[in-house]
């Protein structure tokens, strides 16, 4: 088969996946079989494609042309690539879990729930290979649009009133800013097409280059740049798979790559470091790392401080990006898929902890490592790649992100990395401690009333009262089973990193 022919089933088996989940829905286990089928389809597709573009091709496809020289389009490119491949890998492991979740928890429209997510794997992959700005802002649009029914799943009041702040600064970020920059960059540089080097190079000067980076940048809403990231810990009312689906596989993780791809092929590192006018975005995005890890630190709510933690390590990637030298640009993609192995495995444990114990406060845990060993000890290894700790592969990309800030000699950067480390260890060490060396506190529930936490925005609508899990141990097999695979893929990829280096290194080359 071609390149070009994978690359179109990419896209589309998911979408065909969307269908035969709803016609097979009265069936559960025939519905959760095509998810898993289409899922590891999908990720056989993805990896066929890996010998090609590590070799230096850059498989492509047209679908259509909108107006001259203006098409909808696919190339695969080294940072689509480790980006498909992470997520397409994760989300064979999250549909492993949201089988054991869904079940355990007793969730009600399973069927929407799986539809929905395969039509975002689809959206992303559409993201992941576009080959030009037009086309990755369609395919990140019907992102928004089809992950809106997974946040508003539960259909509560909160979750709407979430559903609304979560279509209204995706929506209003990227219609009002990031459309605007892309209308304005086809005016000035005649082309859309992802480029090595840049397209506007030569095309754009002065303060125009400052405001342009701004409308993108605040434009894609996704990478959850403060002030516009209040959609993400809102979102955190939806199931914790969907929470997982946010912040690992497709949401958070298609903004700070777009800002990438933003920074690399359409503005340039060479031409963005030699603007004076894009100094700007390393402060922006120092100062969410560090407000979003203080506030991480006083949440007690865990898919909070979780939420909170992830708009934290997402400026990571910016600030990588903004450091604007080809090993900034390595280590902004190597921390992309650090993060969606480290994040996706905290939540994966958060809904583990809600499914077993419906415990949702970090205050909560105490010696809960004792009878939940595998979840707890999944959510320690997490918990030190997110600190930066080896053997984790966190180390890996923070260490190539501290390379670059000192090799570049921006020591502003240097001092948010240490900062953020301290207080990233501060919220999440307590948490590992108290599990394994506190005794557990045992607090019953009333016959028919409330688990703790119910309406802190974890899942635990009223519809799961009297589904709690009262012996002892850990969530489902399907549960723990995806979280161990996940934890290990952190320590497998710190000490066999070559393919995402390999990538990475690509990537460094072309924004060099």
């Amino acid at each position: 088969m071609s390149a070009e022919a994978t690359i179109l089933l990419a896209v589309a088996v998911p979408l065909v996946a969307a269908v035969l989940i709803v016609l097979t829905g009265s069936r559960p286990n025939l519905r959760e079989g095509v998810t898993l089928a289409a899922a590891a389809i999908l990720f056989g597709l993805v990896a066929s494609l890996f010998p090609t573009v590590l070799a230096g091709g850059r498989p492509a496809v047209v679908l259509g042309e909108m107006l001259p020289g203006l098409n909808i389009a696919f190339e695969v490119e080294p940072l689509g690539m480790l980006f498909a491949a992470v997520a397409s890998f994760l989300w064979l492991v999250t549909s492993i879990y949201s089988i054991g979740y869904m079940r355990g928890h007793h969730e009600k429209n399973q069927t929407r729930f799986y539809a929905y997510f395969a039509i975002a794997l689809s959206s992303t992959m559409g993201v992941a290979f576009a080959g030009n700005m037009l086309t990755l802002f369609a395919f990140y649009e019907v992102l928004t649009l089809c992950t809106f029914p997974l946040v508003t799943h539960h259909g509560t009041e909160e979750a709407k009133r979430a559903g609304r702040v979560y279509l209204g600064i995706l929506l209003g970020t990227s219609i009002g800013l990031q459309l605007f920059a892309i209308v304005w960059t086809w005016t000035i540089a005649g082309t859309l097409d992802f480029t090595d080097g840049g397209i506007l190079a030569g095309k754009a000067a002065g303060p125009t280059v400052g405001i342009l980076l701004a409308l993108y940048v605040f434009g894609i809403g996704k990478a959850a740049i403060m002030p516009l990231h209040r959609w993400l810990p809102a979102a955190m009312v939806a199931p914790t798979p969907v929470s997982a689906l946010l912040h690992a596989v497709a949401v958070v993780k298609v903004g700070v790559f777009t800002v990438l791809k933003v920074i690399v092929y359409i503005f340039g590192v060479e031409f963005l470091a030699q603007a004076a006018s894009s100094r700007w975005l390393l402060y922006v995005a120092g100062f969410t790392i560090v407000a979003a890890s203080v506030v991480a630190l006083r949440s007690d709510n865990l898919k909070r401080r979780l939420a909170y933690s992830t708009v934290s390590q997402l400026s990571y990637v910016i600030m990588a990006a903004a450091i604007l030298t080809p090993l900034s640009a390595m280590g902004a993609a190597l921390h992309i898929a650090a993060h969606a192995f480290g994040k996706i495995t905290l939540f994966f444990c958060a809904g583990s902890i809600l499914v077993a114990s419906h415990k949702t406060l970090v205050s909560e845990l105490d010696g809960i490592g004792r009878r939940m060993p595998w979840t707890m000890a999944a959510f320690a290894i997490a918990a030190l790649s997110m600190i930066g700790i080896p053997p984790t592969v966190g180390f890996v990309s923070k260490w190539y992100i501290l390379r670059a800030a000192m090799e570049a000699e921006q020591m502003f950067a240097v001092a948010v990395i240490v900062l953020s480390t301290l207080l990233n260890a501060a919220y999440f060490l307590p948490i590992v401690y108290a599990a394994f060396f506190r005794a557990e506190t045992a607090e019953p529930v009333a016959a028919g009333g409330p688990a703790r936490g119910a309406e802190a925005g974890d899942g635990g609508t009223p519809r799961h009262r009297g589904h709690r899990r009262e012996g002892h141990g850990e969530a489902p097999l399907c549960v723990v089973l995806a979280l161990t695979v996940s934890a290990a893929g952190i320590v497998f990829l710190f000490f066999f990193p070559d393919l995402p280096f390999a990538l990475a290194r690509q990537l460094a080359g072309g924004a060099g």
